[in-house]
């Protein structure tokens, strides 16, 4: 394939990345299950640790997937998934049917984000990995942007055709997600299947003893806890302490995803001009300032401030700590993949803590939890070189 060619062949990559964003929907989704169907912060926090569940599950099996099936088969696998859970809110919003479409929901992403990144590596070559992932982030970060504000519209308006309410955002994300399908099915995309001994399950999870993969592994535990338990609780924060409606504090959630588009965006630059241990320590103060707002602040503006922060602090941790890892053991990429992925699992431990925390002293608790996140994050430091 020509330079050219490749560059053609990211447009539907990044499509999948967008598509990828979908997943972020569940941080608005849960609060609106929750004031649909009266539930506690704990239970509701079940449909965001549901989702990321599966990817303790699935990812390491995904790497694996991928020596036999190739990336771009393993992303069309992902999308199949992820199209069929969104449809599947379009026929009701009880518990049993959330509980289905958010698993599934997961999986699909599971699946995805373990096959995305190399599919964009073998499009793009080792050189400026890490910005080219991040703008995988930003494109991402536009969908989970949009979440919120189809919630809300579909919430405030008389939609007589379908009668969705804030459900709408599935259906639009459906539309969506199949056209992603459609448009990577047909995109030719040439890749060497890996011949001869495939690895094993153990195989892969022998790489957590290189010490780079496991630290790495960590990290991006705790920055999907971060960025999940921020979508979840930030609009509960303004909420508590503002006094503000449902609707009117679901703005935070769309707040946090701008500044997590910008950081996304600007990121993908700045990796390309500086080093990246410099832009993660600058990342990392951002969050650790935010976290103090969050846990002290009592006004609109402050609070509004910490998640402008923590958004644009968190936007780059993933792809930072993804390639860290993933240029460490150059020969074993989709083995490293899955199991970086696996690191998302934090969506999962964080809310189901925050859940617990929240309920016994207030969102501050959940706050804390989150901190200890941060906290990780700068002890990660000295252990990136590139």
């Amino acid at each position: 394939m020509s330079k050219q060619n490749k560059s053609i062949y990211l447009i539907p990559v990044m499509l999948c990345f967008f598509c990828m964003g979908f997943v972020d929907l569940v941080g608005i989704a849960s609060n609106y299950v929750k004031e649909d169907l009266g539930l506690t912060d704990s239970v509701a926090n079940i449909f965001p640790s549901l989702v990321f569940f599966w990817f303790l599950i699935f990812s390491v099996p995904t790497g694996m997937l991928m020596n036999k099936i190739g990336r771009k088969n393993t992303v069309l696998l992902s999308l199949v998934v992820t199209v069929i859970s969104l449809f599947i809110p379009l026929f009701g919003n009880s518990f049993a049917i959330m509980l289905i479409a958010f698993s599934l929901l997961g999986i699909g992403n599971a699946l995805m984000q373990t096959s995305i990144n190399p599919l964009a590596m073998l499009i793009i070559g080792d050189k400026n990995l890490a910005s080219t992932l991040t703008f995988g982030q930003f494109v991402k970060a536009i969908a989970s942007f949009l979440a919120p504000y189809l919630a809300m519209w579909g919430a405030t308006q008389v939609i007589p055709s379908f009668g969705l309410d804030w459900r709408v955002l599935f259906l639009i994300y459906f539309v969506v997600g199949t056209l992603a399908t459609l448009l990577l099915w047909f995109t030719p995309i040439q890749e060497e299947l890996s011949g001869g001994k495939y690895s094993s399950f153990m195989d892969c999870l022998r790489l957590l003893g290189k010490p780079i993969v496991l630290l790495s592994f960590f990290a991006i535990m705790c920055h999907v806890g971060i960025d999940v338990g921020t979508n979840n609780t930030a609009p509960k924060l303004l909420m508590e302490r503002v006094g503000m409606t449902l609707n009117e504090a679901a703005f935070a959630t769309s707040l946090y995803f701008i500044f997590r588009t910008i950081g996304a965006l600007t990121g993908s630059f700045f990796l390309r001009i500086m080093k990246t241990r410099w832009f993660f320590i600058f990342s990392v103060i951002l969050m650790a300032i935010s976290m103090a707002l969050m846990f002290g602040g009592q006004t609109k503006t402050m609070l509004y401030v910490a998640i402008a922060l923590v958004g644009y602090g968190n936007s780059n941790i993933f792809s930072m700590a993804f390639s860290e890892a993933l240029l460490s053991v150059p020969d074993k990429q989709n083995e490293v993949s899955g199991l970086m992925i696996m690191g998302l699992f934090g969506g999962t431990v964080f809310p189901l803590l925050m859940g617990f925390m929240s309920d016994a002293m207030g969102q501050a608790g959940a706050v804390a939890v989150m901190a200890i996140g941060v906290i990780y994050l700068i002890s990660y430091i000295p252990k990136v070189k590139h």
